[in-house]
């Protein structure tokens, strides 16, 4: 199986279902713990859907706002989402349509982890922002703080052994903070920190939380799309058996990600 067909997603509807809903969540303390002013020049790479977008829009009352993401169908549902002076272009990370220098504040969202080379995309991010400029990002934890992904790869690993080489714990070295201090200061950040932003992630039954994995996108989705019937069968088995659920029905849970952030050094 190619993991990096399933990496990229391409549709902004099943990532709401899958993940949107808590990446909503977590830009939301991103935003607030960066506490900038009105007025500011904001550049988000690798947009997605949205959720960081709509979220500086809402609480920031930026001067200017632009949104960049490689998928249309994400881009689309990006500017669906967001008020002006909100723009969304269809771009590369790692390599921004932007001039030097001209934005405040740099974000990115959940997005690092899946680039081919997140040191190039973080060097346009620095490029696009004025010295003294402020470049901040965060990662989910799929190392150790994604509790319903931790129990996704666990039953995996029950029903197949072979299926923890997909894990993300495994193949994204920039979910740990010590990583991602050290490629912001590799890119000549100064000023780093790194700090976890944790949320609830309430699941209202079991198919809550099962179903988005049947979308495809995405590493998880897209070893479950992968299965023959029989072992999907096994591992929503697996799964069900595995989740802490309440009386109710419910399945709390919770996730975790990582937020970095420094300052482009002044001239």
């Amino acid at each position: 199986m190619s993991e990096r067909r399933f990496d990229v997603w391409t549709t902004g509807d099943a990532y709401e279902r899958y993940m949107g809903r808590w990446s909503r969540l977590v830009a939301d303390e991103f935003v607030r713990r960066l506490d900038r002013p009105p007025g500011d020049r904001w550049l988000d790479i690798g947009c997605g859907s949205g959720a960081l977008t709509s979220t500086v829009a809402a609480r920031c009352r930026p001067g200017a706002l632009l949104g960049v993401e490689r998928s249309a169908g994400f881009a689309a549902t990006a500017r669906a989402s967001t008020p002006p002076p909100t723009w969304v272009a269809v771009a590369d990370a790692q390599a921004l349509p932007v001039r030097d220098a001209v934005f405040d504040v740099a974000v990115s969202g959940l997005v690092l982890n899946f680039l081919p080379a997140p040191g190039v995309a973080l060097a346009q991010a620095v490029r696009g922002v004025r010295p003294g400029g402020v470049v901040a990002a965060y990662v989910w934890d799929y190392a150790e703080g994604m509790g319903f992904l931790r129990h996704f790869w666990a039953a995996a690993t029950a029903v197949d052994p072979s299926a923890g080489a997909h894990d993300e714990s495994r193949r994204f070295p920039l979910c740990r903070p010590s990583a991602l201090r050290a490629l912001w200061r590799e890119a000549g950040l100064t000023d780093v920190t790194v700090a976890p932003i944790e949320i609830p992630t309430l699941f209202a039954h079991f198919d809550d939380l099962w179903t988005p994995f049947l979308s495809g996108q995405g590493p998880a989705p897209g070893y479950v799309a992968a299965l023959s019937p029989d072992r999907r069968e096994q591992q929503r088995r697996a799964l069900r058996e595995r989740v802490p659920t309440q009386a109710d029905g419910t399945i709390p849970l919770t996730a975790r990600a990582w937020a970095v952030q420094g300052r482009r050094a002044t001239e």
